[in-house]
């Protein structure tokens, strides 16, 4: 694909899903280029780390976005990228107050989630996790509101990563939004949106395989 963005991430969901739904959602046409993680019991990287000091980045990572003379690694730095470019900061202060705010504290939240799949003793921790998980989920469904998205009318950058990190939970539980229909009402939102909708049906879109081969859930394995 000659002349368009190049999106570089692992064979997963993990991080780069948000920056995959954006592009997305924005009509941006992108070479999802995928680097894969060797199976066990070596999962060997080196699809990926044969190249990553030789491509030109500042701190070399997955994932990374370049076009043209941007050349960027972190989720976060992505993500603020293309949703300058494409008006998705929020159209007020208070919205952009708001997207800022749920963007840190998703991605804590996500964090959480990862540690848990990627941790040891995942069936003793799975239990404690799922005990507090309708607290920390109580926060964002009380911080909604009766929003169609988080900053308000308007969608923003962090929604994508509540959408993919709330879908990830039903993955992971899915009875866990029962009791938070506007959670509930919020990933339909952003599912019926017609390039997210057309991307979900399609075979670009990653279905299983959220983490990595080497955590206990979401592996695709």
């Amino acid at each position: 694909m000659a002349n368009v963005p190049v999106l570089g991430y692992w064979d997963i969901r993990g991080l780069a899903q948000p920056i995959r739904l954006l592009l997305e959602y924005t009509g941006t046409k992108f070479d999802d280029k995928r680097y894969v993680c060797g199976e066990a019991p070596d999962y060997d990287r080196s699809d990926w780390t044969k190249v990553k000091f030789t491509l030109g980045f500042d701190f070399p990572n997955l994932p990374y976005y370049c076009h043209e003379s941007v050349r960027l690694t972190e989720s976060g730095a992505i993500l603020r990228h293309l949703a300058r470019q494409h008006g998705l900061t929020g159209a007020t202060e208070q919205e952009k107050c708001r997207a800022d705010l749920l963007e840190y504290t998703m991605n804590d939240f996500r964090s959480g989630f990862s540690e848990l799949c990627y941790g040891s003793d995942f069936e003793t921790n799975k239990v404690r996790y799922l005990e507090i998980l309708p607290s920390k989920l109580k926060l964002f469904s009380d911080f909604l509101g009766t929003r169609k998205y988080f900053a308000g009318e308007n969608i923003t950058f962090p929604d994508f990563i509540a959408y993919e990190t709330l879908d990830q939970h039903l993955i992971f539980e899915p009875s866990c939004l029962k009791e938070f229909p506007n959670l509930e009402a919020f990933l339909k939102n952003i599912e019926a949106l017609e390039p997210i909708k057309a991307y979900l049906a399609s075979p670009r879109c990653i279905k299983k395989r959220i983490n990595d081969r080497t955590a206990h859930f979401g592996s695709g394995v």
